[in-house]
């Protein structure tokens, strides 16, 4: 599709129209915002607003670093939920359907730029577009819903995030600052760190919410674009560090299990589909692309790049620490200054990405308030908005304090929709009308049943881990290093 100015943060997320804000200035303003935040890594399409178009390469290299976040380090932990067999077969399988669903979206936005003669077509559009070609009339007169719940479930995702990364800011500073003491230059000696009692996990997640609140009033995209390369280069740097550990001195593995429950298994699910959740991504990176002719071949590469490193990555992590093994990979790491400034340099990383991921929803919600009251009361409002989010965000964190339900109650509840029940959905509405294959039909209502059961059980399990009693509300902390 030919080129047209995005803007974007992390993890591809779809393009942010809504119409519910009547002046046509702010109008264009969310048409252009084409932000890449869904799986909660950073990416770089903040600074693609400042490009004429990529190369190929550049597509590739923005399309695989965006899905590298913070799902990636509880990918081992998925894998022992799911079993050493049925882990990485599990994850084979889900990106070659994600895979599939982002070309089934990339058509369907080009059949629609073509028929309509418009330069691009957001998540959000090419739904509506989709539901007014569906043969059914009620599904043609109410096509604008499927603009909002994308929006929605947009929403829900973003701060779903950022729940997620207040979580994982105080594990890991939780868990650095009480193992200072016993923090040695020696990263490869045998002992167990006796850590020294600080805190509650809870109160470390009050104590970024000034941070937090601050951050949150930056909403330039050229400033934003600043904060992205920043915690690009510290995650980057932090998971090289992690992957040349777990693949060093693996011990014996033949008492895993193969295949597990699938109450265990569900809590898999939502946490591998919060990693591949970057099908908002794809719009547009095809968008800012030179030869949009090539983006299908470039999207089926760095899908399978970033399949094979998440099961390699999940699978070497859960035979490097096996039952031992936490809700983040961070949290086995050693404790030496090495590995702690990894903690370090990812804490960094990730309170850059609040930011990031916070911009998609204070977009659709912010404006919206504005336009509304006087401009005597826009600031005012607009900073009681950006603060009141972000306390929620930490409100739900504190209630739901365990890395590991957080990722996979939010890969379950929305990112399912989003990457899964949508697009093929999507696919049976607009091509319907003109006749389609019985096994096209077949094809995608599987598909869209797998994501909704997936929705349901992944759902109905994380939060059945949640209240059940004898479950403990935080999950210890400790660092235990045992070679």
């Amino acid at each position: 599709m030919p080129e047209t100015k995005t803007a974007g943060g992390p993890q591809g997320a779809p393009d942010l129209k809504l119409d519910l804000r009547s002046p046509l200035k702010s109008a264009k303003k969310l048409q252009s915002k084409d932000s890449s935040f869904l799986d909660g890594s950073p990416s770089e399409l903040p600074v693609l607003e400042k490009t004429k178009g990529i190369t190929a390469f550049q597509a590739l290299i923005h399309l695989v670093k965006c899905n590298m976040g913070t799902g990636v380090l509880g990918l081992p932990l998925a894998v022992k939920n799911a079993g050493l067999l049925v882990g990485p077969l599990s994850l084979l399988a889900l990106g070659f359907i994600t895979c599939h669903c982002m070309h089934v979206l990339v058509r369907c936005a080009q059949r629609f730029c073509n028929r309509l003669n418009k330069p691009f077509m957001d998540y959000g559009d090419t739904v509506m577009h989709g539901l007014e070609a569906s043969p059914n009339a009620w599904l043609r007169d109410h096509a604008y819903w499927g603009r909002h719940m994308v929006s929605f479930f947009l929403i829900f995702t973003q701060m779903g995030f950022c729940c997620v990364y207040i979580v994982f800011l105080a594990d890991n500073l939780k868990q650095v600052v009480e193992a200072v003491n016993g923090t040695s230059n020696n990263c490869h000696h045998n002992e167990t760190v006796i850590l020294t009692p600080t805190m509650d996990s809870r109160l470390y997640m009050l104590a970024f919410l000034p941070f937090l609140m601050l951050l949150v009033l930056v909403g330039n995209l050229r400033v934003l674009s600043i904060f992205s390369m920043l915690a690009n280069i510290s995650m980057l740097i932090s998971l090289i560090i992690i992957a040349q550990y777990i693949a060093q001195d693996i011990p014996d593995s033949s008492q895993l299990p193969l295949v597990t429950s699938w109450k265990t298994y569900s809590l898999f699910f939502g946490t591998a589909v919060f990693s591949f959740e970057s099908i908002g991504l794809v719009l547009p990176l095809e968008n800012k692309m030179k030869d949009s002719r090539r983006f299908p071949a470039i999207l089926s590469l760095g899908m399978s790049i970033i399949t094979v490193l998440y099961i390699g990555f999940g699978v070497l992590g859960y035979l490097r620490f096996q039952d031992d093994i936490k809700a983040s990979i961070t949290l086995n790491l050693p404790n030496c200054w090495l590995y702690q400034s990894v903690k370090l340099l990812y804490i960094a990383g990730i309170l850059f990405s609040y930011t990031l991921q916070f911009y998609v929803p204070a977009e659709i919600i912010i404006p919206f308030a504005i336009s509304r009251v006087s401009k005597r009361w826009a600031l005012l409002l607009d900073l009681s908005i950006r603060f009141t989010m972000v306390c929620l965000t930490c409100v739900l964190a504190i209630l739901i304090p365990r890395l590991d339900l957080v990722l996979s109650l939010v890969g379950s509840m929305s990112s399912s929709a989003l990457a899964l029940i949508f697009p093929p959905l999507l696919e049976i509405s607009t091509y319907y009308s003109e006749g389609m294959s019985p096994l096209i039909i077949a094809k995608d209502v599987l598909i869209s049943i797998l994501g909704f059961v997936g929705f349901v059980v992944g759902t109905y399990q994380a939060l059945d881990e949640l209240i059940q009693p004898g479950h403990p509300v935080t999950f210890s902390n400790s660092t235990i290093f045992i070679q």
